[in-house]
């Protein structure tokens, strides 16, 4: 989907932030991760609190699983359906997610690494 659509999908947040990660797009208000677009299809994240509703609704988790891994459930539902012709809807559904992303917080940074040597992946010693 392209960022346009993204962001009218999430006009009610107001402004999103949209970034490019593993291979998709990781959507952002308040620096909290809300949704992700990936394979061409935007799943909107939920918690403990919101899942069963996205459930009833009958939307689809989103479970990722590696070669000779076991599978594991992410915390991303797919829009249901009727959504994308209501903008009332959408408008829950984002805000849902919103919601469930503003309760497990903004992402962490990642920390720097450093090699055996001292230094920080930039060459420079501590």
């Amino acid at each position: 989907m392209d960022n346009a659509d993204i962001e009218e999908m999430f006009s009610s947040l107001g402004q999103i932030t949209i970034k490019r990660m593993f291979g998709g797009k990781g959507m952002y208000r308040d620096g909290v991760i809300i949704a992700v677009d990936l394979f061409d299809e935007v799943m909107l994240k939920a918690d403990e609190q919101t899942a069963p509703e996205f459930e009833r609704a009958g939307a689809r988790q989103w479970v990722y699983q590696r070669e000779g891994k076991s599978p594991v459930a992410m915390p991303y539902w797919s829009i249901p359906e009727d959504a994308y012709d209501d903008p009332d809807l959408m408008e829950k559904w984002v805000r849902l997610a919103y919601e469930a992303g503003m309760r497990a917080g903004p992402t962490k940074p990642k920390k720097k690494r450093s090699d055996k040597m001292g230094n920080d992946r930039a060459g420079k010693g501590r």
